[in-house]
């Protein structure tokens, strides 16, 4: 469920309420934690937090004009997504997400490669994706990228 919007701002207004007050809180909380020197922009139509280009200039190995993607939320038809590519490409990350989650919440964890969906929006885990944001620094998610996807020369 793409939705055209130009700013992080402007695609929560095209929301519905009770999506855009998830989201907003999500977002909130992402902002709070994340560590200092990612920059949220509209990326691949989902509020995305990337290593800018000022930081990490040679961008994403998919697409070199683009800053390296790191985070994002979205709304999708069926459930709100988070997408964190720490725990795709970190496997001690993803087992402390997975472990820490029963824990936060009630009912079975719904996820893939690196987006977790959220079907039941009163059961989103607020304090553990804060805690999740808080994990991994921009040169620590340089250094993984680089190690693991970025084209040896």
């Amino acid at each position: 469920m793409r939705i055209e919007a130009n700013s992080p701002d402007e695609y929560l207004e095209n929301l519905t309420e009770d999506r855009r007050e998830v989201m907003s809180k999500l977002r909130e909380v992402i902002q709070t934690n994340l560590p200092a020197g990612f920059h949220e922009e509209m990326n691949y139509g989902m509020i995305g937090y990337v290593v800018p280009k000022s930081t990490y200039p040679a961008g994403y190995h998919c697409d070199p004009k683009l800053p390296l993607p790191f985070l994002a939320i979205a709304n999708q038809k069926n459930f709100i997504a988070v997408y964190h590519m720490g725990i795709y490409a970190d496997p001690k990350l993803l087992d402390w997400f997975v472990t820490e989650y029963p824990s936060h919440v009630k009912g079975k964890l719904d996820m893939g490669k690196s987006c977790i969906r959220f079907k039941k929006m009163d059961q989103i885990p607020y304090n553990l994706i804060g805690e999740l944001c808080q994990k991994i620094a921009v040169e620590d998610w340089i250094n993984t990228y680089e190690r693991l996807y970025k084209p040896s020369k």
